[in-house]
């Protein structure tokens, strides 16, 4: 899974990051997501209620993403690769982290970008554009929904994530208020000897995380700033 050659970083990345390049999140107003509640649009319920609403939600947030840019702090990340094996979990939907030149990448809670057939959950499907209609359908003939984990739903990525976070050398978390499990729950799961930081501009020592350094600023301004000195001094 890692390159033995490289010490492995593991990023966790959360709504912080993407905040940055001015994607909303529900979290931003209070449960309304774009003035929307989100019962309405991203559980497997409002998907039964009404497919047509929930599809138009998604397409509008897919227009706004293909949109958004990359910001400095998805940047210092991509920039990691060049010296260390990096693998990057995030919480996001967009895929501003590969738009920047990240390279592995795993999406707990989906992704945008791409839909998947609503009989086989096996089979996904990348978006041409930002649009899914009614009639968008797979193989099989089933109509096509967003490719999201929502709300009440499993997280399938979960062990793999785990696996992940239980082989770093370094953990960095980012841009997340780690109120959202079963992901926040990754935090404690990193090895006791590996160097761990946390940026976010509320961030605060976590219970159970030792040797963690606290960033208090945006992932825009530190992470730049950290990678740098991750290059200079190795892991």
């Amino acid at each position: 899974m890692t390159n033995s050659t490289k010490g492995h970083i593991v990023v966790f990345t959360g709504a912080g990051i993407s905040a940055e390049s001015g994607i909303k999140t529900f979290r931003d107003s209070g449960g309304l997501w774009e003035e929307y509640d989100i019962y309405d649009v991203a559980t497997p319920e409002a998907w039964r209620a009404n497919p047509d609403l929930v599809t138009r939600f998604y397409n509008d947030r897919r227009k706004q993403i293909m949109g958004a840019k990359p910001n400095d702090g998805h940047a210092a990340l991509a920039k990691l690769e060049k010296e260390f094996d990096v693998t990057i979990i995030t919480q996001n939907i967009d895929d501003l982290h590969e738009r920047a030149g990240s390279s592995k990448v795993l999406h707990l809670h989906g992704e945008i970008m791409k839909s998947r057939s609503t009989k086989n959950n096996n089979l996904v499907y990348d978006i041409e554009g930002w649009e899914l209609t009614a009639d968008s359908k797979c193989e099989l003939g089933s109509r096509l929904r967003p490719h999201i984990v929502w709300f009440g739903e499993s997280v399938p990525m979960m062990e793999t994530a785990l696996e992940v976070v239980r082989s770093a050398d370094c953990f960095i978390i980012v841009g997340t208020s780690l109120e959202v499990y079963p992901a926040a729950g990754l935090t404690t799961q990193a090895p006791t000897g590996c160097a761990k930081y946390y940026v976010d501009p509320n961030a605060k020592p976590i219970s159970g995380v030792h040797q963690l350094e606290v960033i208090p600023q945006k992932a825009g301004l530190a992470l730049p700033e950290l990678a740098d000195r991750l290059i200079q001094l190795g892991i």
